[in-house]
């Protein structure tokens, strides 16, 4: 089979088509699924620049949708032909947060999905979305179940709600047409004309630009007549949360789910004291809540939005897109 390795230490150039032997057949409890799309995230990124660690000849890469086509003994749950997404944290099923990244994640810690076959156990997949192309199924894994986590498992979003996303990345996008979805106002930033223009068709009320106005927070406020809003998906980190805590209302909720502004930065402690705001930190999460959320899927009108699809072999110009900030959306791996 053909798949994608990264020499150590990393880098964009040090990504490379090799042929694999074939993994061949699944054995007991495991699928072999023809893996036709994948999806890059800010995480696979760290990975193929060598900014996260990994062994030499990684196969990369998180996302991973295709077909079964096979199923060894004991699974019950897919049949041959059935089209299915895998898992982030493979470990983690259900309950509770756990640290998955200490038992693995597929393109790092273990091979990813950057490759034509994979044979794993049967609960490393679940059934994707009906009627998805493997493309707009491979963003759900970690994207849109980042999303789906800050807003309904930790957010506890209802319909009235006023949420504020941030830029126009894969998670916020998803975050955005969820929230839509469900019945709340969205209120969005970003710094680039056609794509506030974008943000607007897309349904958001209120675009701000972050650039031109530093103290965003304060005008979300404005906007939400002195109230602030209910829910924060915040990718930036410490550049952009303390603007995020003065648009949050008394009692609401800042999902962290990125760090794209730095590692460490200053909080105003004082502020957020007095919001009684809470901070939750996201890192994607378990199959039940995956299984959960395409089950809505299935029952709302909402497509991911996939700004390019790259061939396996061009992995590299599509990490240059994504490294570019040009993008709307996703970027995908279809082959």
């Amino acid at each position: 089979m053909q798949a994608i390795e990264l020499k150590s230490p990393g880098g964009l150039e040090r990504l490379q088509v090799v042929e694999r032997d074939d993994p061949g057949q699944p054995g007991r409890g495991e699928i072999r699924v023809r893996i036709h799309a994948s999806s890059l995230n800010f995480h696979d990124y760290l990975v193929v620049t060598g900014k996260i660690p990994n062994a030499d000849r990684r196969i990369p890469m998180a996302d991973g949708a295709g077909v079964v086509e096979s199923v060894g003994k004991g699974v019950e749950e897919f049949k041959v032909g059935d089209a299915v997404v895998s898992c982030f944290f493979p470990w983690w099923q259900e309950g509770g947060p756990m640290d998955g990244f200490a038992s693995g994640v597929p393109g790092d810690g273990m091979d990813g999905y950057a490759r034509e076959v994979a044979v794993t156990p049967a609960h490393w997949f679940t059934e994707a979305p009906r009627g998805y192309s493997h493309a707009e199924a491979a963003t759900l894994t970690t994207a849109g179940l980042t999303a789906w986590r800050a807003l309904v498992v930790d957010g506890g979003i209802k319909a009235g709600d006023t949420v504020l996303v941030q830029g126009t990345g894969g998670v916020s996008i998803c975050a955005l047409q969820m929230a839509r979805a469900m019945g709340a106002e969205v209120i969005a930033t970003s710094s680039c004309g056609a794509k506030m223009d974008r943000l607007k068709e897309m349904g958001a009320s209120h675009v701000l630009n972050y650039k031109t106005e530093k103290k965003w927070g304060a005008r979300v406020r404005e906007l939400t007549g002195g109230r602030g809003v209910d829910i924060v998906v915040e990718v930036g980190g410490p550049g952009s949360l303390p603007q995020s805590i003065k648009a949050i209302k008394v009692g609401g909720h800042i999902a962290l789910i990125g760090v794209l502004t730095g590692m460490i930065g200053e909080v105003p402690t004082a502020e957020l004291m007095y919001r009684q705001a809470r901070i939750q930190g996201v890192t994607v999460g378990s199959r039940r809540h995956q299984l959960d959320m395409i089950r809505a899927l299935e029952r709302i009108d909402m497509r991911p939005v996939i700004d390019r699809s790259f061939a396996l072999d061009k992995i590299a110009d599509a990490f240059r897109h994504q490294e570019s900030g040009a993008h709307f959306g996703k970027i995908c791996l279809e082959f």
